[in-house]
């Protein structure tokens, strides 16, 4: 429902003549709302921010929140709700902030009995629950924003490709291997290899709980696109329920290096490297 001229004015006025009985009343019904989870003076300071952005549009003669005249509100109300996002209040706590202008507003209203004031109160409540709904979706593509930083932040975190000795990097696998976290795995196994000049790329997978085809394709990509630059994978960690899981797919690893464990994966590259290893005899006791 959208306002007339005279209805935006009639709205900037009460919220410029009443300003402290509206603040007051507003402020304390959203503060209800968050349970003292933000300080009173920074609450004070977003209504009084929303109170006087409405007043602006009011006197510019609004009639839509998406007019012209609602840019500076539009402004004022997404601020709040990314604010809001990262702080970590809900969608409802954030839009309760703009729908307790309803009851202060009612308040103030409620002593004109006549049929102007309810129509005035109708149209104000229509502004109000644009503005509310407005906050919602800004809500929801800030969070959506948010989750999707987090989940690409947590998708390097989980993919680490280290330097285990001079000439041989390894990349331990850890969870499910989907195709976004391959494409990581790979992006970074490359530039690593670049960056180090390594002729040896260890891939372990003992922390992947299961190898299907799809699993086994990442893999087989990721050993194919370091051959390309000219280094050699050596696949760790093929347990005895993956070793039959592969064998029963019929998987082929070809001419592909695999071994049980991490340790003889190095043990393997330091051989090819022409460095012996021994193993330690433990100490006699005398």
């Amino acid at each position: 429902m959208a306002l007339h001229p005279e209805e935006s004015r009639r709205l900037a006025g009460l919220l410029s003549q009443h300003a402290e009985q509206l603040t007051r009343r507003w402020t304390e019904v959203v503060g209800a709302s968050l349970r003292g989870r933000l300080s009173q003076a920074e609450l004070a300071r977003q209504v009084q921010e929303l109170r006087r952005s409405m007043i602006d549009a009011g006197e510019n003669g609004i009639t839509d929140l998406d007019s012209e005249q609602g840019g500076e509100l539009r402004a004022v109300l997404a601020e709040l709700s990314r604010s809001r996002a990262r702080q970590g209040f809900t969608a409802t706590e954030t839009a309760i902030s703009v729908f307790a202008l309803k009851d202060a507003l009612l308040e103030l209203m409620e002593e004109g009995q006549d049929a102007a004031t309810l129509r005035d109160y109708v149209a104000f409540s229509g502004l109000i629950d644009q503005m509310g709904l407005f906050t919602f979706e800004s809500y929801v593509r800030t969070r959506e924003s948010l989750i999707a930083d987090q989940a690409e932040q947590l998708l390097e975190l989980s993919t680490p490709v280290v330097k285990l000795w001079e000439g041989v990097v390894a990349v331990p696998l850890v969870g499910t291997l989907d195709s976004a976290r391959a494409q990581v795995v790979m992006e970074r196994l490359l530039q690593t290899l670049v960056d180090t000049g390594s002729p040896y790329a260890i891939i372990d997978i003992t922390g992947v709980p299961a190898v299907d085809t799809q699993v086994a394709q990442h893999i087989l990509k990721t050993v194919v696109a370091a051959r390309l630059m000219g280094a050699d994978c050596i696949i760790s960690g093929i347990r005895p329920q993956i070793a039959q899981t592969i064998v029963a797919l019929g998987i082929e690893f070809g001419d592909i290096a695999t071994k049980a464990s991490l340790a003889d994966a190095l043990r393997h590259v330091l051989r090819l490297t022409g460095v012996e290893t021994t193993r330690r005899q433990p100490r006699r006791e005398s």
